[in-house]
């Protein structure tokens, strides 16, 4: 899984010294569900284990969780959730650039070029199918 930034966790001081009083501000529940699933893109999770990631009871995620769904930031499935890959409305909602721009600068950007050296020469037959 990959590593999520909680906001509720203590800062260095270099940290703290460098960075503004926006970017220290505590990231609402919503946006911290955004940030989670969007760093996990390619998984689908329960709301007790996003809770257990990021802190708020599973209670506040799941209110969070369906209101991000009336808002269709997030795709619900039985039991599980993740985020829309609907880039357009994800770069819509307000809460998203900075909560992405706050894990970016935490766990660092992708870099492309480091998935390309780990990418099968022969496509998944899934995009085959697709052409």
């Amino acid at each position: 899984m990959t590593p999520y930034f909680c906001s509720t966790r203590s800062i260095d001081r270099d940290t703290f010294e460098k960075t503004s009083e926006d970017e220290l501000e505590e990231l609402s529940i919503p946006d911290q569900v955004i940030g989670f699933l969007a760093a996990n893109d390619d998984r689908a999770f329960k709301a007790r284990e996003i809770s257990s990631q990021i802190g708020p009871d599973e209670g506040a995620v799941s209110t969070a969780l369906s209101r991000l769904k009336d808002r269709d930031l997030v795709e619900h499935k039985a039991t599980y959730w993740a985020i829309t890959d609907d880039t357009e409305r994800l770069d819509g909602y307000s809460g998203y650039e900075r909560a992405t721009a706050l894990f970016n600068q935490r766990l660092g950007t992708e870099d492309k070029e480091s998935w390309r050296e780990h990418a099968p020469e022969e496509p998944h037959p899934s995009v085959e199918d697709e052409q």
